[in-house]
């Protein structure tokens, strides 16, 4: 079953990929003037705070919906998460400086945790 877990996750990390670099032309497209690095660096930022925990958060329903609809709505669920622990977070004392490291690995954690605890 493990096993099973990790080869679902390796072939949707060629669909993430893949995603990616629409993102990415699809940014590049609209920000045409801007240098392509920059570009690359606001997409790659993009997906790290919000695709990828979202991804991994939605992954507990792997089995009840498809990629697509896990991704989108991982995406709106995980921009919540971070705001919430993000404030609170703050209020706490850790420095903004370290959310944008922090949260998405967190979130990456705990959803791979509970899909591996799932399965």
């Amino acid at each position: 079953m493990k096993k099973e877990l990790f080869n679902r996750i390796s072939r949707e990390a060629g669909y993430l990929a893949l995603i990616f670099l629409s993102f990415t032309i699809i940014l590049k497209i609209a920000f045409f003037r801007e240098n392509f690095l920059s570009v690359l660096r606001t997409s790659a930022s993009l997906f790290w705070i919000f695709a990828l925990p979202g991804y991994f958060i939605m992954g507990y329903w792997s089995s009840r919906i498809g990629f697509m609809e896990r991704l989108v709505i991982g995406i709106i669920v995980a921009a919540g998460i971070t705001g919430i622990m993000s404030y609170y977070l703050g209020l706490i004392g850790l420095h903004i400086k370290y959310h944008s490291v922090l949260l998405p690995i967190l979130l990456i954690a705990v959803g791979f945790y509970s899909e591996y605890r799932k399965n």
